[in-house]
């Protein structure tokens, strides 16, 4: 049997990646505390260098490698270029955060990009092996990214609290995959779709496979009921890594919904989608009354990202493209808000004082009027008021659902949504017309003003234009 060399063309971006860390790893060993911009540099250098990559192989039709283990399609290069954009604002906001606290370390961005890498394997997955590849490699750099700050209890425990709940949703979602292959007799995600389109959708072994996935995959996206870990892992760790948590990983987690539910078990969509309903419509519940109790800013976002999972799982659900583009479409907004909101709770931080509670932002007009006016776009987006972008994100899902005929899903998600809208419009409360406890300036840098100002008016902006991106989230499954 001749062997042929694969054409690793389409996974350039990942390999120039995986080599970029292990330099940044090496480099970080021999410079000292005061020497390490140039770890930071080199990151956020190799960041844009992996979006250029992208660009440059991004592709007119999938395109197959490594024995179709590895697809490179318009929908996985623009996810790709998305979470490089957020990692790279990620690593600048959380800079001088770090420095502050003495956690300026090459650790956390080898294992940023290290996390990078598994979000671009995961997204360019068409193999049950490859997704679980992928998403271990992501999950293993989360779990240590948490566990950084030792001599925290809070964050040791949020760490072990991780570790242990996702080791048993990865052990879940892989007994699902094996169950998968013993019954389809492949590992291939299209062949897998096909055997289990043309066998009994009612067997046992295939029903009994699809819960453990699901599982799985409800672990990752964080939805209801396997939603334990995200508040305490925000709430408890540093800030500069709830950021990195909070944001990218979306996008992965989308993907990897995808792949595994559209791609390889579209054959039992009548069986997942009353599934996907039930936990769209918990999540969004539980997500949106919780997070109306809450104190602490960081845990109300935490309990606002489990309430938009459920928005975000209403696209994919109806079970058409548009639908799932819709549901992209919302990764993508989500992230960008999430990215604003973490932000100005590192920009309101400084030394020795941690702004992530509600109070912390009384009178935030009266200390900085810019930017109480960009938090004031973030939340508003968040709640889903237009003109802000988190407005055309739920209103394109919402038409997704009624075309699909569940008008009364889409009267059930506009409820929660008007829940919703009080936590957010409590912080713009608190901002405008709360005395402020706090009179101490904004002490942070140039550059994290200007890329968070831009952060929030991009917010703006694309909800003000949001056709652009709408078209990039459609091409990306036509």
């Amino acid at each position: 049997m001749e062997f042929q060399i694969p054409n690793v063309l389409p996974a350039l971006p990942e390999i120039f990646l995986a080599s970029m860390a292990c330099l940044v790893l090496v480099v970080d060993l021999f410079v000292s505390d005061r020497g390490r911009g140039v770890t930071y540099v080199l990151s956020q250098g190799t960041l844009v260098g992996v979006a250029a990559l992208v660009l440059a192989t991004y592709p007119d039709q999938p395109v197959y490698t490594f024995s179709s283990t590895f697809v490179n399609d318009a929908m996985s290069a623009a996810l790709k270029i998305f979470v490089c954009i957020a990692v790279f604002a990620v690593f600048l906001y959380s800079r001088q955060y770090l420095r502050d606290r003495g956690g300026l370390k090459g650790e956390f961005f080898v294992l940023g990009l290290t996390g990078v890498l598994g979000m671009m394997v995961l997204m360019s997955a068409h193999n049950l092996v490859t997704v679980y590849l992928g998403l271990e490699l992501l999950s293993l750099s989360l779990y240590a990214m948490v566990a950084m700050q030792r001599d925290s209890i809070v964050a040791s425990e949020a760490a072990m609290k991780y570790f242990v709940l996702g080791a048993l949703a990865s052990g879940m979602l892989l007994y699902g995959m094996s169950l998968l292959y013993g019954v389809t007799g492949s590992l291939d995600l299209g062949e897998i779709n096909a055997r289990v389109s043309a066998s009994v959708p009612d067997s046992a072994i295939l029903v009994f496979a699809l819960v453990f996935i699901v599982i799985g995959v409800s672990f990752k996206l964080g939805a209801v009921p396997f939603h334990m870990w995200i508040p305490d892992v925000y709430q408890g760790a540093p800030t500069a890594v709830t950021v990195y948590i909070a944001t990218a990983p979306k996008v992965a987690a989308f993907a990897m919904l995808i792949r595994l539910m559209v791609d390889g078990l579209s054959g039992l969509a009548t069986q997942w989608h009353d599934i996907f309903v039930l936990l769209a419509i918990l999540s969004m519940g539980v997500g949106n009354l919780i997070a109306i109790a809450q104190t602490n800013l960081k845990r109300m976002l935490a309990y606002s990202a489990i309430a938009h999972v459920g928005y975000l799982m209403l696209g994919v659900l109806t079970g058409t493209k548009s639908g799932y583009a819709a549901s992209m479409f919302y990764s993508i907004t989500y992230v960008l808000m999430g990215l604003g909101a973490f932000g100005m709770i590192l920009l309101l931080s400084r030394e020795g004082f941690e702004a992530e509670q509600l109070d912390d932002f009384k009178g935030l007009n009266e200390r900085s009027p810019w930017f109480a006016f960009m938090m004031l776009i973030l939340m508003f987006s968040m709640a889903g008021v237009p003109p802000g972008l988190g407005f055309w994100a739920k209103l394109q899902v919402l038409k997704e659902v009624v075309a699909a005929d569940m008008v009364w899903l889409a009267v059930v998600a506009v409820t929660f949504s008007i829940v919703g809208a009080f936590y957010y419009i409590r912080v713009v409360k608190l901002m405008y017309f709360d005395e402020p406890r706090d009179t101490a300036p904004l002490a942070t840098t140039a550059d994290v003003r200007v890329t968070l100002s831009a952060n929030a008016l991009a917010v703006l902006a694309l909800g003000l234009y949001p056709a652009a991106l709408m078209a990039l989230c459609a091409a990306a499954f036509a």
